[in-house]
């Protein structure tokens, strides 16, 4: 990386970009576009430090990052290796800077939409189902057409949180709905670029939540949107590898 390459880093984490994040973004982009290759070492701690000009307990703090979305991964006594190989489209699709902020805003819905699905599965009532049917019937229509879908797919999570009948969570996922909207619009265009199957696999998921929420099962509501959002959050790195 060179002196400007440092500058514009530094730049995007002068702002509330923290500089492990501004890191984590700038190797993703590295390993999307081959210059750190799949199953290759990475550099050490001390060289990632010259790169970026930053301290190594930040480039620590970045990796850190890198190792629990699956991207390298750690082998005693010989340092860190690329493990998946995100699709270079991610770097198009990502508002600049954002990547880091997207993943862990999937981590933070991992928590929090698995509490609403289950809540709602209890305390729905005949106007939510037919809210939620309409909205999984606007995401049908997105995926037999072939339309990204990712407002659609929104509305769905937050008319789910709605049924839940509990202002805070229903408010809470309106305040993210720009940050969800970043990472949906993200999963959703690499499964446009990939084959109809995968497109039906996202929907399925989608189904099944619908579908133990109508059963008035909580425990298996909430299951399958933890399984959701995690696979979603894994989809936004697959590219060329496992």
């Amino acid at each position: 990386m060179g002196t400007g390459d440092t500058a514009v880093l530094r730049r995007e984490a002068s702002g509330p970009t923290r500089l492990s994040d501004a890191i984590y973004d700038s190797i993703v982009a590295l390993i999307a576009q081959g210059d750190f290759a799949l199953n290759s070492r990475m550099p050490s701690e001390a060289k990632l430090s010259e790169m970026f000009d930053a301290s190594r307990p930040v480039v620590r703090e970045a990796l850190a990052r890198l190792r629990e979305d699956g991207v390298i991964v750690s082998r005693q006594g010989s340092g860190s290796y690329i493990r998946r190989q995100p699709d270079p489209a991610v770097l198009e699709l990502a508002p600049v800077g954002s990547i880091a902020d997207v993943q862990r805003c999937f981590e933070f819905r991992a928590g929090l939409e698995p509490i609403a699905a289950g809540l709602a599965a209890l305390r729905w009532e005949a106007e939510d189902i037919d809210k939620i049917d309409a909205c999984m019937a606007e995401l049908e229509r997105c995926v037999h057409n072939g339309i990204i879908g990712t407002d659609e797919d929104n509305r769905l999570h937050e008319a789910i949180a709605e049924a839940t009948h509990n202002s805070y969570h229903s408010s809470i996922q309106r305040q993210l709905r720009q940050h969800i909207l970043a990472g949906m619009n993200i999963t959703r265009s690499l499964s446009l670029r990939r084959t109809q199957k995968r497109v039906q696999l996202v929907q399925d998921e989608h189904v099944a939540v619908v579908e133990a929420i109508r059963k008035r099962d909580a425990d298996a509501a909430s299951e399958h949107m933890r399984t959701h959002i995690l696979n979603a959050r894994r989809r936004m790195f697959e590219g060329v590898g496992p």
